[in-house]
């Protein structure tokens, strides 16, 4: 690799369709136009990452989505990713997102309906699980709900909460963190209509509303969240296709704009990017238009830190394209590409 400039993107894709393993990129801060700059193959299938800046440096963390699910550790301090130790197994099947509260790495696993928990060493490394949660519940759909299938996990703003979103039992669950014994507790869970098959949800910037994006229906379930009882409230049902389309969709991934005026949708099956106006508390999203995501099956879609740029992770077509957003409108434009066989994710250090 060699370059040590320190914007740079982390593309995960999938091995086992195609994909390279972490493509590494570099960004060009002007326009935003990303540079492959380097490929770490060391992981199958490495389809979610996320970087963590509080411990000993950055670190950037990898699933492996197989059936023997595991994560990876990787120093980004240099030029070069560098491996933390040898990957760790989840004790779950096919984890699919994965997130870093207080010093713990915790992965949603997707096949087994499981959350884990991992402690992080002084390093960085992940440790032995010190919890696994198992899920349950069912929904309608019996191809894709008869059982648990944790798809998300991530903490709340105030960081005193862990939410865990099933696709599988239509509800989100929300955890106490047992930081000294890594241990969780279920707090309370909220239902949400049988169907709905809840794949990520978003928070908006004053930490007082949820947004839930339904997989299974087309939607965006606007909820209250309560941060000092630990509660989330569903209040009220956007459809993203109020007419309704002829296509199968699939949406993937839910956006805030850090001025919480906007909500971005990645909608795979129509290869758009869905463009809500959020009021000014956050409590209502109103359909606006879509756009073309400028590829084929959006899995992935982010905004690039400190800017007004997002970039979805273009799985069939292989690519990672940006685009630029217009701050009043919110409406994006495709502005370029980068070729990323199977990706699945990007994110920034």
């Amino acid at each position: 690799m060699g370059d040590k400039r320190t914007d740079r993107a982390f593309i995960g894709s999938f091995t086992s369709s195609g994909g390279r393993g972490i493509v590494v990129a570099a960004v060009e801060p002007a326009t935003g136009a990303l540079t492959e700059i380097g490929v770490v193959n060391t992981l199958p299938d490495p389809s979610y990452l996320t970087v963590d800046h509080a411990g000993p440096g950055p670190v950037l963390y990898a699933v492996s989505e197989t059936a023997r699910g595991s994560v990876a550790a990787y120093d980004i301090a240099g030029p070069e990713p560098r491996p933390i130790g040898v990957p760790v197994a989840v004790r779950g099947e096919a984890p699919t997102h994965l997130t870093v509260v207080r010093e713990h790495l915790l992965t949603a696993n997707y096949g087994s309906g499981s959350v884990t928990v991992l402690p992080l060493g002084t390093d960085g490394s992940p440790g032995t699980a010190s919890d696994v949660r198992h899920c349950e519940g069912s929904g309608p759909d019996r191809a894709r709900q008869s059982g648990p299938h944790a798809h998300q996990v991530l903490s709340d703003p105030s960081g005193r909460w862990v939410l865990a979103v099933d696709l599988g039992a239509d509800k989100v669950s929300v955890f106490s963190l047992d930081t000294r014994e890594g241990k969780l507790t279920l707090n309370g869970e909220t239902s949400l209509r049988p169907g709905t098959g809840p794949r990520h949800l978003a928070f908006h910037p004053s930490g007082s509303h949820a947004y839930v994006l339904g997989e299974l229906e087309p939607s965006v379930i606007v909820c209250r969240w309560d941060a000092v009882a630990g509660v989330l409230e569903p209040v009220r049902t956007t459809p993203l296709f109020p007419d309704g389309t002829g296509e199968a969709v699939s949406p993937s991934a839910p956006v805030v704009s850090p001025d919480g005026r906007h909500l971005w949708v990645a909608v795979r099956g129509t290869d758009t990017v869905s463009v809500l106006a959020l009021d000014a508390a956050g409590g209502h999203a109103e359909p606006v238009t879509s756009v073309p995501c400028g590829g084929r099956w959006p899995r992935d879609l982010v905004l690039q830190p400190s800017s007004t740029r997002l970039y979805a992770a273009n799985e069939r077509s292989g690519e990672v394209t940006w685009l630029d957003v217009d701050p009043a409108t919110g409406i994006p434009r495709r502005a370029g590409s980068l070729s990323v066989p199977a990706a699945s994710c990007v994110v920034f250090a």
